[in-house]
Protein backbone atom coordinates (compact mmCIF):
# COMPACT_ATOMS: atom_id res chain seq x y z
CA UNK A 1 0.00 0.00 0.00
CA UNK A 2 1.30 3.23 -0.96
CA UNK A 3 1.26 6.12 1.53
CA UNK A 4 -1.62 8.16 0.09
CA UNK A 5 -3.79 4.83 0.56
CA UNK A 6 -2.40 4.55 3.76
CA UNK A 7 -3.17 7.95 4.85
CA UNK A 8 -6.82 7.58 3.58
CA UNK A 9 -7.45 4.46 5.59
CA UNK A 10 -6.01 6.08 8.71
CA UNK A 11 -7.85 8.82 8.71
CA UNK A 12 -11.49 7.22 7.78
CA UNK A 13 -10.21 4.81 10.56
CA UNK A 14 -9.37 7.96 12.84
CA UNK A 15 -12.43 9.94 12.34
CA UNK A 16 -14.94 6.67 12.36
CA UNK A 17 -14.00 5.96 16.23
CA UNK A 18 -14.20 9.59 16.80
CA UNK A 19 -18.31 9.49 15.45
CA UNK A 20 -18.21 6.74 18.18
CA UNK A 21 -18.34 4.11 15.54
CA UNK A 22 -16.75 1.10 14.95
CA UNK A 23 -13.82 1.60 12.26
CA UNK A 24 -11.73 -1.32 10.78
CA UNK A 25 -9.20 -1.25 14.03
CA UNK A 26 -8.34 0.79 16.86
CA UNK A 27 -6.84 4.24 15.93
CA UNK A 28 -3.62 4.88 16.90
CA UNK A 29 -2.53 8.62 18.06
CA UNK A 30 -0.57 9.68 20.99
CA UNK A 31 0.04 13.15 22.10
CA UNK A 32 4.25 12.73 21.84
CA UNK A 33 6.16 15.88 22.96
CA UNK A 34 9.42 15.67 24.62
CA UNK A 35 9.38 12.31 24.09
CA UNK A 36 9.93 12.33 20.35
CA UNK A 37 13.13 14.33 21.51
CA UNK A 38 14.60 11.54 23.35
CA UNK A 39 13.79 9.03 20.55
CA UNK A 40 14.80 11.10 17.29
CA UNK A 41 18.61 11.94 19.48
CA UNK A 42 17.37 15.52 20.14
CA UNK A 43 17.91 17.50 23.28
CA UNK A 44 14.29 19.13 25.34
CA UNK A 45 16.49 22.08 24.16
CA UNK A 46 16.84 21.17 20.59
CA UNK A 47 12.88 20.87 19.98
CA UNK A 48 11.28 23.82 21.96
CA UNK A 49 13.83 26.02 20.47
CA UNK A 50 14.09 24.96 17.16
CA UNK A 51 10.76 23.69 15.45
CA UNK A 52 12.75 22.37 12.48
CA UNK A 53 14.43 19.60 14.90
CA UNK A 54 11.04 19.57 16.51
CA UNK A 55 9.37 18.63 13.14
CA UNK A 56 11.67 16.06 12.19
CA UNK A 57 11.44 14.23 15.85
CA UNK A 58 7.44 14.24 15.24
CA UNK A 59 7.96 12.56 11.59
CA UNK A 60 10.50 10.51 12.53
CA UNK A 61 8.10 9.00 15.63
CA UNK A 62 5.47 9.08 13.12
CA UNK A 63 7.31 6.90 10.57
CA UNK A 64 9.16 4.87 12.81
CA UNK A 65 5.91 3.64 15.27
CA UNK A 66 3.79 3.61 12.00
CA UNK A 67 0.76 5.25 14.09
CA UNK A 68 -2.65 6.76 12.80
CA UNK A 69 -2.45 10.14 14.04
CA UNK A 70 0.05 12.66 15.35
CA UNK A 71 0.30 16.30 16.14
CA UNK A 72 2.91 17.86 13.54
CA UNK A 73 4.39 19.41 16.64
CA UNK A 74 3.02 18.40 20.45
CA UNK A 75 6.33 20.46 21.90
CA UNK A 76 3.91 23.29 20.58
CA UNK A 77 5.98 26.45 22.15
CA UNK A 78 8.52 27.55 20.41
CA UNK A 79 10.88 29.49 22.63
CA UNK A 80 12.40 31.18 19.24
CA UNK A 81 9.03 33.22 19.41
CA UNK A 82 8.77 33.53 22.83
CA UNK A 83 12.09 35.26 23.42
CA UNK A 84 11.15 37.35 20.40
CA UNK A 85 8.14 38.67 22.35
CA UNK A 86 10.23 38.73 25.40
CA UNK A 87 7.70 36.78 27.19
CA UNK A 88 7.76 36.35 30.86
CA UNK A 89 6.22 33.60 31.82
CA UNK A 90 8.67 31.02 29.86
CA UNK A 91 11.77 29.40 31.65
CA UNK A 92 13.32 28.33 28.32
CA UNK A 93 15.24 25.34 27.79
CA UNK A 94 19.09 26.55 28.48
CA UNK A 95 18.22 29.79 29.52
CA UNK A 96 15.90 29.55 32.40
CA UNK A 97 15.69 25.76 33.08
CA UNK A 98 18.41 23.34 32.10
CA UNK A 99 18.83 22.36 28.54
CA UNK A 100 17.69 18.35 29.38
CA UNK A 101 14.15 19.72 30.72
CA UNK A 102 10.92 21.01 28.84
CA UNK A 103 10.00 24.44 28.88
CA UNK A 104 8.12 25.54 32.17
CA UNK A 105 5.38 27.99 32.59
CA UNK A 106 6.25 30.17 35.64
CA UNK A 107 3.09 31.93 37.38
CA UNK A 108 3.93 35.64 38.97
CA UNK A 109 3.46 36.21 42.54
CA UNK A 110 -0.08 37.03 43.14
CA UNK A 111 0.57 40.42 43.41
CA UNK A 112 2.14 40.60 40.36
CA UNK A 113 -0.51 38.84 38.27
CA UNK A 114 -0.77 39.62 34.97
CA UNK A 115 -3.96 40.91 35.71
CA UNK A 116 -4.86 43.00 38.98
CA UNK A 117 -7.93 42.29 40.60
CA UNK A 118 -9.14 46.41 40.31
CA UNK A 119 -9.26 45.36 36.08
CA UNK A 120 -11.74 43.17 35.75
CA UNK A 121 -13.79 46.20 34.14
CA UNK A 122 -11.37 47.33 31.48
CA UNK A 123 -10.82 43.77 30.46
CA UNK A 124 -15.13 43.45 29.84
CA UNK A 125 -14.96 46.74 28.54
CA UNK A 126 -12.74 45.58 25.34
CA UNK A 127 -10.96 42.25 25.96
CA UNK A 128 -8.59 42.90 23.08
CA UNK A 129 -7.50 46.75 23.85
CA UNK A 130 -6.95 45.23 27.53
CA UNK A 131 -4.43 42.48 26.32
CA UNK A 132 -2.62 44.93 23.84
CA UNK A 133 -2.44 47.95 26.68
CA UNK A 134 -2.37 46.29 29.44
CA UNK A 135 -1.33 42.47 29.48
CA UNK A 136 1.19 42.48 26.85
CA UNK A 137 3.22 45.14 28.53
CA UNK A 138 3.59 43.27 31.42
CA UNK A 139 4.24 39.96 30.31
CA UNK A 140 6.85 41.21 27.77
CA UNK A 141 10.03 42.12 28.69
CA UNK A 142 10.22 44.21 25.43
CA UNK A 143 6.69 46.16 24.84
CA UNK A 144 6.44 49.74 26.43
CA UNK A 145 3.86 50.03 28.56
CA UNK A 146 0.74 52.44 27.85
CA UNK A 147 1.98 56.23 28.36
CA UNK A 148 5.74 55.25 27.71
CA UNK A 149 7.93 56.51 24.54
CA UNK A 150 8.09 53.56 22.27
CA UNK A 151 11.44 52.01 22.34
CA UNK A 152 13.79 50.48 19.85
CA UNK A 153 13.16 46.77 21.61
CA UNK A 154 9.52 47.84 21.64
CA UNK A 155 9.25 48.13 18.18
CA UNK A 156 11.51 45.11 17.23
CA UNK A 157 9.38 43.14 19.69
CA UNK A 158 6.24 43.70 17.39
CA UNK A 159 8.09 43.01 14.02
CA UNK A 160 9.75 40.05 15.06
CA UNK A 161 6.95 38.56 16.93
CA UNK A 162 4.90 38.68 14.57
CA UNK A 163 6.95 37.71 11.72
CA UNK A 164 8.11 34.67 13.71
CA UNK A 165 4.31 33.51 14.08
CA UNK A 166 3.70 33.79 10.71
CA UNK A 167 6.58 32.46 9.96
CA UNK A 168 5.74 28.73 12.55
CA UNK A 169 2.06 28.76 11.48
CA UNK A 170 2.71 28.90 8.10
CA UNK A 171 5.18 25.68 8.78
CA UNK A 172 2.40 23.25 9.73
CA UNK A 173 0.97 23.02 6.95
CA UNK A 174 4.23 21.62 5.04
CA UNK A 175 4.71 19.73 8.15
CA UNK A 176 1.36 18.11 8.10
CA UNK A 177 1.45 17.47 4.34
CA UNK A 178 5.32 15.74 5.18
CA UNK A 179 3.52 13.18 7.33
CA UNK A 180 1.08 12.47 5.13
CA UNK A 181 3.60 11.67 2.41
CA UNK A 182 6.51 10.22 3.93
CA UNK A 183 4.38 7.94 6.24
CA UNK A 184 0.70 8.34 5.80
CA UNK A 185 0.28 9.97 8.87
CA UNK A 186 -2.68 12.07 9.40
CA UNK A 187 -2.82 15.40 11.50
CA UNK A 188 -4.62 14.83 14.59
CA UNK A 189 -6.55 17.93 15.68
CA UNK A 190 -6.49 21.56 14.20
CA UNK A 191 -7.86 24.81 15.83
CA UNK A 192 -6.88 25.58 19.70
CA UNK A 193 -9.68 26.52 22.24
CA UNK A 194 -9.51 27.25 25.65
CA UNK A 195 -12.45 28.19 28.51
CA UNK A 196 -13.07 31.33 29.55
CA UNK A 197 -12.42 30.66 33.14
CA UNK A 198 -9.45 28.57 32.29
CA UNK A 199 -8.00 31.75 30.41
CA UNK A 200 -8.17 33.81 33.34
CA UNK A 201 -6.74 31.55 35.39
CA UNK A 202 -3.66 30.52 33.75
CA UNK A 203 -2.94 33.75 32.14
CA UNK A 204 -4.70 37.01 33.39
CA UNK A 205 -5.26 36.77 36.72
CA UNK A 206 -3.88 33.58 37.98
CA UNK A 207 -4.95 30.52 39.92
CA UNK A 208 -4.95 31.73 43.38
CA UNK A 209 -5.90 35.33 42.55
CA UNK A 210 -8.76 33.89 40.36
CA UNK A 211 -9.60 31.85 43.85
CA UNK A 212 -9.38 34.80 45.71
CA UNK A 213 -11.97 36.85 43.12
CA UNK A 214 -14.53 33.97 43.02
CA UNK A 215 -14.57 35.31 46.92
CA UNK A 216 -14.70 39.07 46.47
CA UNK A 217 -16.19 39.73 43.24
CA UNK A 218 -17.77 36.46 41.68
CA UNK A 219 -19.87 38.89 39.49
CA UNK A 220 -16.55 40.08 38.10
CA UNK A 221 -15.29 36.99 37.53
CA UNK A 222 -18.81 35.66 35.19
CA UNK A 223 -19.01 38.79 33.50
CA UNK A 224 -15.33 38.48 32.27
CA UNK A 225 -16.09 34.86 31.02
CA UNK A 226 -18.92 36.09 29.13
CA UNK A 227 -16.86 38.86 27.52
CA UNK A 228 -14.50 36.45 26.37
CA UNK A 229 -16.64 33.93 24.92
CA UNK A 230 -17.57 35.76 21.04
CA UNK A 231 -13.38 35.85 21.29
CA UNK A 232 -12.63 32.37 22.31
CA UNK A 233 -14.97 30.94 19.66
CA UNK A 234 -14.03 33.54 17.09
CA UNK A 235 -10.86 31.81 17.45
CA UNK A 236 -11.44 28.02 17.70
CA UNK A 237 -13.46 28.25 14.43
CA UNK A 238 -10.93 30.39 12.45
CA UNK A 239 -8.52 27.86 12.85
CA UNK A 240 -10.68 24.75 12.86
CA UNK A 241 -10.20 22.19 10.41
CA UNK A 242 -12.05 23.58 6.76
CA UNK A 243 -12.70 19.78 6.25
CA UNK A 244 -13.81 19.07 9.40
CA UNK A 245 -12.70 16.08 10.00
CA UNK A 246 -10.06 15.90 12.76
CA UNK A 247 -11.47 17.84 15.88
CA UNK A 248 -10.97 21.44 17.42
CA UNK A 249 -8.24 20.59 20.61
CA UNK A 250 -9.72 21.88 23.74
CA UNK A 251 -7.03 22.30 26.79
CA UNK A 252 -9.12 21.84 30.03
CA UNK A 253 -6.61 22.80 32.98
CA UNK A 254 -8.32 24.08 35.92
CA UNK A 255 -11.95 23.80 36.26
CA UNK A 256 -11.95 20.83 38.37
CA UNK A 257 -12.61 19.44 41.12
CA UNK A 258 -10.24 20.22 43.65
CA UNK A 259 -9.12 23.12 41.73
CA UNK A 260 -12.31 24.64 41.48
CA UNK A 261 -15.63 23.61 43.77
CA UNK A 262 -18.74 22.05 41.87
CA UNK A 263 -20.69 25.09 42.89
CA UNK A 264 -17.84 27.32 40.96
CA UNK A 265 -18.23 25.00 37.47
CA UNK A 266 -21.79 24.77 37.56
CA UNK A 267 -21.95 29.05 38.09
CA UNK A 268 -19.08 30.21 35.97
CA UNK A 269 -17.20 27.64 34.32
CA UNK A 270 -20.15 25.88 32.64
CA UNK A 271 -22.44 28.39 31.43
CA UNK A 272 -19.53 30.24 29.69
CA UNK A 273 -18.42 27.01 28.30
CA UNK A 274 -21.06 25.23 26.81
CA UNK A 275 -22.47 27.59 24.22
CA UNK A 276 -18.80 27.64 22.58
CA UNK A 277 -18.80 23.80 22.26
CA UNK A 278 -22.35 23.58 21.43
CA UNK A 279 -21.78 26.91 18.44
CA UNK A 280 -18.10 24.47 17.35
CA UNK A 281 -21.01 21.76 16.93
CA UNK A 282 -23.56 24.18 14.60
CA UNK A 283 -20.76 24.30 12.52
CA UNK A 284 -20.02 21.04 11.81
CA UNK A 285 -17.12 20.73 14.31
CA UNK A 286 -16.12 18.41 17.17
CA UNK A 287 -14.22 19.36 20.23
CA UNK A 288 -11.57 17.30 21.92
CA UNK A 289 -11.84 17.61 25.66
CA UNK A 290 -8.21 17.19 26.62
CA UNK A 291 -9.14 16.39 30.43
CA UNK A 292 -6.31 17.11 32.42
CA UNK A 293 -6.79 15.97 35.91
CA UNK A 294 -10.26 14.25 37.46
CA UNK A 295 -13.13 15.11 35.78
CA UNK A 296 -15.52 12.60 37.14
CA UNK A 297 -17.88 14.92 39.05
CA UNK A 298 -19.07 16.68 36.13
CA UNK A 299 -19.66 13.83 34.05
CA UNK A 300 -23.56 14.14 34.16
CA UNK A 301 -22.65 17.48 33.08
CA UNK A 302 -21.06 16.99 29.62
CA UNK A 303 -24.01 14.53 28.91
CA UNK A 304 -25.70 18.11 27.77
CA UNK A 305 -23.83 18.36 24.81
CA UNK A 306 -25.05 16.88 21.70
CA UNK A 307 -24.26 12.95 21.11
CA UNK A 308 -21.11 13.19 19.14
CA UNK A 309 -20.31 16.55 19.24
CA UNK A 310 -16.74 16.06 21.71
CA UNK A 311 -14.53 13.34 21.86
CA UNK A 312 -13.38 12.98 25.41
CA UNK A 313 -9.77 12.31 26.16
CA UNK A 314 -8.80 10.82 29.51
CA UNK A 315 -6.24 11.74 32.12
CA UNK A 316 -6.39 10.73 35.77
CA UNK A 317 -9.86 9.19 35.82
CA UNK A 318 -10.38 6.03 35.67
CA UNK A 319 -11.22 5.12 31.80
CA UNK A 320 -13.44 2.02 32.63
CA UNK A 321 -15.53 4.62 34.58
CA UNK A 322 -15.56 6.72 32.14
CA UNK A 323 -16.45 4.17 29.26
CA UNK A 324 -19.74 3.32 31.84
CA UNK A 325 -20.68 7.03 32.31
CA UNK A 326 -19.95 8.69 28.73
CA UNK A 327 -19.26 6.15 26.14
CA UNK A 328 -23.08 6.27 25.01
CA UNK A 329 -22.51 9.19 23.92
CA UNK A 330 -18.97 10.38 23.20
CA UNK A 331 -16.08 8.60 21.62
CA UNK A 332 -13.27 8.18 23.79
CA UNK A 333 -9.63 8.50 23.94
CA UNK A 334 -6.37 8.06 26.30
CA UNK A 335 -6.70 6.92 29.47
CA UNK A 336 -3.53 4.95 29.91
CA UNK A 337 -1.53 5.79 32.92
CA UNK A 338 1.61 8.03 32.02
CA UNK A 339 3.03 6.49 35.51
CA UNK A 340 2.74 3.14 33.81
CA UNK A 341 4.01 3.99 30.32
CA UNK A 342 7.11 5.62 32.62
CA UNK A 343 7.98 3.16 34.97
CA UNK A 344 5.81 0.55 34.46
CA UNK A 345 7.20 -3.04 33.02
CA UNK A 346 6.30 -4.02 29.49
CA UNK A 347 3.93 -6.69 30.97
CA UNK A 348 2.00 -4.26 32.59
CA UNK A 349 1.93 -2.07 29.97
CA UNK A 350 0.33 -5.23 27.77
CA UNK A 351 -2.09 -6.20 29.99
CA UNK A 352 -3.55 -2.91 31.13
CA UNK A 353 -3.86 -1.94 26.90
CA UNK A 354 -5.45 -5.69 26.24
CA UNK A 355 -7.87 -5.02 29.00
CA UNK A 356 -8.79 -1.30 27.16
CA UNK A 357 -9.31 -2.59 24.53
CA UNK A 358 -11.64 -5.53 25.79
CA UNK A 359 -13.90 -3.15 27.97
CA UNK A 360 -13.71 0.21 26.47
CA UNK A 361 -13.47 -0.55 22.73
CA UNK A 362 -14.82 -3.40 22.49
CA UNK A 363 -17.61 -1.48 19.93
CA UNK A 364 -15.60 1.28 18.53
CA UNK A 365 -15.41 4.48 19.00
CA UNK A 366 -12.11 4.79 21.12
CA UNK A 367 -8.38 5.88 20.57
CA UNK A 368 -5.38 4.69 22.02
CA UNK A 369 -3.20 7.49 23.67
CA UNK A 370 -1.85 7.68 26.95
CA UNK A 371 -3.57 9.93 29.91
CA UNK A 372 -1.18 13.24 29.17
CA UNK A 373 0.83 14.18 26.68
CA UNK A 374 4.07 12.36 27.03
CA UNK A 375 7.34 13.78 27.82
CA UNK A 376 10.67 12.60 27.58
CA UNK A 377 10.32 10.08 31.07
CA UNK A 378 8.00 8.14 28.75
CA UNK A 379 9.43 4.50 28.22
CA UNK A 380 10.33 3.75 24.79
CA UNK A 381 9.82 -0.01 24.76
CA UNK A 382 6.42 0.38 26.60
CA UNK A 383 4.94 2.54 23.95
CA UNK A 384 6.20 0.22 21.67
CA UNK A 385 4.38 -2.03 23.48
CA UNK A 386 0.89 -0.26 23.44
CA UNK A 387 1.56 -0.03 19.44
CA UNK A 388 1.93 -3.74 18.89
CA UNK A 389 -1.09 -4.81 21.07
CA UNK A 390 -2.99 -2.45 19.76
CA UNK A 391 -2.20 -4.07 16.33
CA UNK A 392 -2.28 -7.34 17.47
CA UNK A 393 -5.40 -7.23 19.39
CA UNK A 394 -7.35 -3.89 18.25
CA UNK A 395 -8.53 -4.98 14.32
CA UNK A 396 -12.86 -5.48 14.49
CA UNK A 397 -14.51 -7.88 12.51
CA UNK A 398 -17.11 -6.09 11.34
CA UNK A 399 -17.34 -2.27 11.50
CA UNK A 400 -18.89 1.00 9.92
CA UNK A 401 -16.26 2.04 8.71
CA UNK A 402 -16.65 4.31 5.67
CA UNK A 403 -14.57 7.45 4.20
CA UNK A 404 -14.74 10.43 6.13
CA UNK A 405 -16.65 12.88 5.28
CA UNK A 406 -17.36 16.47 7.29
CA UNK A 407 -20.57 15.78 9.58
CA UNK A 408 -23.54 15.68 7.91
CA UNK A 409 -25.62 19.63 8.67
CA UNK A 410 -28.38 18.25 8.85
CA UNK A 411 -27.17 15.63 11.53
CA UNK A 412 -25.55 18.33 13.54
CA UNK A 413 -29.19 20.22 13.16
CA UNK A 414 -30.97 17.76 14.42
CA UNK A 415 -28.88 16.80 17.60
CA UNK A 416 -28.91 20.38 17.89
CA UNK A 417 -33.13 20.12 18.15
CA UNK A 418 -33.32 17.22 20.08
CA UNK A 419 -30.91 18.73 22.69
CA UNK A 420 -32.89 21.95 22.51
CA UNK A 421 -36.40 20.30 23.00
CA UNK A 422 -35.25 18.22 26.07
CA UNK A 423 -33.56 21.11 27.87
CA UNK A 424 -35.04 24.84 26.27
CA UNK A 425 -32.66 27.01 25.59
CA UNK A 426 -30.09 24.54 25.14
CA UNK A 427 -28.51 23.93 21.85
CA UNK A 428 -28.26 27.53 20.91
CA UNK A 429 -24.58 28.01 21.27
CA UNK A 430 -23.53 31.21 21.02
CA UNK A 431 -26.98 32.82 19.14
CA UNK A 432 -28.80 35.94 21.10
CA UNK A 433 -25.32 36.89 23.19
CA UNK A 434 -25.03 39.80 19.90
CA UNK A 435 -22.09 41.36 20.28
CA UNK A 436 -19.46 42.15 23.03
CA UNK A 437 -19.72 45.24 24.51
CA UNK A 438 -19.28 47.34 27.49
CA UNK A 439 -21.20 46.01 30.57
CA UNK A 440 -23.88 48.67 31.64
CA UNK A 441 -22.19 51.37 34.03
CA UNK A 442 -18.97 50.09 33.51
CA UNK A 443 -16.61 53.17 31.45
CA UNK A 444 -13.71 51.75 29.22
CA UNK A 445 -11.07 54.25 29.96
CA UNK A 446 -8.85 51.58 28.27
CA UNK A 447 -9.28 52.17 24.39
CA UNK A 448 -10.62 55.93 24.20
CA UNK A 449 -12.45 56.45 20.79
CA UNK A 450 -12.96 52.64 19.99
CA UNK A 451 -16.35 51.56 19.53
CA UNK A 452 -18.65 49.49 22.17
CA UNK A 453 -19.06 45.72 21.04
CA UNK A 454 -16.20 44.89 18.71
CA UNK A 455 -16.66 42.20 16.94
CA UNK A 456 -14.21 39.40 17.41
CA UNK A 457 -11.36 38.93 14.88
CA UNK A 458 -10.87 42.83 14.84
CA UNK A 459 -8.87 45.35 16.52
CA UNK A 460 -10.01 48.83 15.43
CA UNK A 461 -13.38 48.51 13.84
CA UNK A 462 -13.59 50.02 10.19
CA UNK A 463 -16.20 52.38 11.68
CA UNK A 464 -13.51 54.33 13.31
CA UNK A 465 -10.87 54.39 10.87
CA UNK A 466 -13.39 55.48 7.85
CA UNK A 467 -13.94 58.20 9.68
CA UNK A 468 -10.21 59.23 9.21
CA UNK A 469 -10.69 59.34 5.06
CA UNK A 470 -12.32 61.94 2.85
CA UNK A 471 -15.08 60.28 1.26
CA UNK A 472 -14.10 57.09 -0.34
CA UNK A 473 -15.04 56.70 -3.79
CA UNK A 474 -15.64 53.42 -6.05
CA UNK A 475 -15.63 49.97 -4.21
CA UNK A 476 -16.14 50.73 -0.43
CA UNK A 477 -17.20 47.18 0.21
CA UNK A 478 -13.36 46.10 -0.75
CA UNK A 479 -11.78 48.78 1.21
CA UNK A 480 -13.48 47.45 4.18
CA UNK A 481 -13.15 44.44 3.51
CA UNK A 482 -9.00 44.73 2.78
CA UNK A 483 -9.09 46.88 6.46
CA UNK A 484 -10.39 44.14 8.30
CA UNK A 485 -9.04 41.13 6.79
CA UNK A 486 -5.13 42.69 7.63
CA UNK A 487 -7.01 43.69 11.42
CA UNK A 488 -7.43 39.93 11.81
CA UNK A 489 -3.86 39.54 11.51
CA UNK A 490 -3.11 41.84 14.44
CA UNK A 491 -6.01 40.63 16.31
CA UNK A 492 -4.74 37.33 15.87
CA UNK A 493 -1.51 37.88 17.04
CA UNK A 494 -2.61 38.71 20.36
CA UNK A 495 -5.05 36.59 21.18
CA UNK A 496 -2.75 33.41 20.21
CA UNK A 497 -0.16 34.74 22.29
CA UNK A 498 -2.83 34.72 25.29
CA UNK A 499 -4.03 30.63 23.88
CA UNK A 500 -0.75 29.25 22.30
CA UNK A 501 2.06 30.91 23.61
Amino acid sequence: MNNESLYQQRLARYVTAMRNEKPDSIPIRPFVAEFTARYAGYTCQDVAHDYHRAFDAAAKCARDFDWDAVVPNMVYVWTGLAQAVGLRYYGIPGIHVPASSGFNYIEPEEDQAWMREDEYDALIADPTGFLYNVWLPRVSTEVSKLGEPATYRNNLSFVKGGMAMLQYFYAFGPQAARLRQESGTVSAIAGIFKAPFDILADKLRGYIGLTMDMVTQPHKVLAACEALMPHLCHVGLTTADAAKQVPIGFWMHRGCVPLVSPRTFDTHYWPTLKPIIEEFWKHGHQTLFYAEGKWKHHFDTFRQLPERSIVFHCDQDDIFEVHRRLHDKFALSGGVPNSLLSFGKPEQVRAFCQRVIREVAAEGGYIMDAGAIMQDDTSIENLRVLTAVTREFGGYSAGSYLAPTPLPPGEVAASLAHRAALTGMAGRGMAGRGTPGITPGITPGITPGITPGITPGICRPWEDKAKEYPEITGDKEMVRKVWNDIEGLANTYIWQLLLSF
